[in-house]
């Protein structure tokens, strides 16, 4: 790799980590392209030799999100006697960590043309593995901790709601124990 490349590279990652340092703290008023410089310590049109514009600074953020997520999914499942429990555990305490940014990747239409290739596939590789290759039954469990983290973000169920009780209700639910069944019988 040339040099000019690996510094490229290096200060784009130090980019989006003030990107996202700005965005966790102050949400997306806090990131503009001169805040950002600012916390990076350099001049504001400096910025554009490594992102194009703000999109592509807050689709970099995008991306480090779904890698961040892919990797405590991974982790979460693996040896879980409920998978999809697990799974959904750590999906909830992801978005309450960080809330705008989960708003940012899930409040809009994904820019999927514009993210590494292979990201969104890693990122839905281990609930759609929970569900052995079903799609849509996956799809139809991230709708649910979807909806459960956006309306526990936006404060929308009552103060006495039992919200680690209806998350339990609806992993078991929804937790896939005939996939289990299934391979065990096929192995037979």
């Amino acid at each position: 790799m040339e040099r000019r490349t690996l510094l490229t590279t290096e200060r784009r990652a130090q980019i989006v980590s003030a990107a996202l340092d700005l965005f966790e703290a102050g949400g997306p008023d806090a990131l503009t392209m001169r805040a950002l410089a600012d916390r990076v310590g350099i001049r504001a049109a400096s910025l554009y030799r490594h992102f194009a514009d703000k999109h592509a600074v807050e689709v970099a953020m995008i991306a480090a999100a779904f890698a961040d997520q892919a990797v405590a999914a991974e982790a979460a499942i693996v040896g879980a006697d409920r998978p999809l429990a697990a799974m959904g555990r750590v999906y909830r305490e992801w978005a309450i960590a960080h809330p705008h940014l989960y708003r940012l990747m899930t409040d809009r239409p994904l820019p999927r043309a514009d993210l590494p290739e292979g990201l969104e596939a890693r990122a839905a590789a281990p609930i759609i593995g929970i569900f052995g290759g079903d799609v849509d039954r996956a799809r139809a469990a991230w709708a649910f901790a979807h909806g459960m983290a956006s309306l526990e973000l936006a404060g929308r169920f009552p103060e006495a709601a039992d919200l680690d009780a209806a998350w339990a209700a609806g992993s078991a639910a929804l937790e896939p124990t005939h996939v289990a069944n299934h391979s065990t019988e096929n192995r037979a």
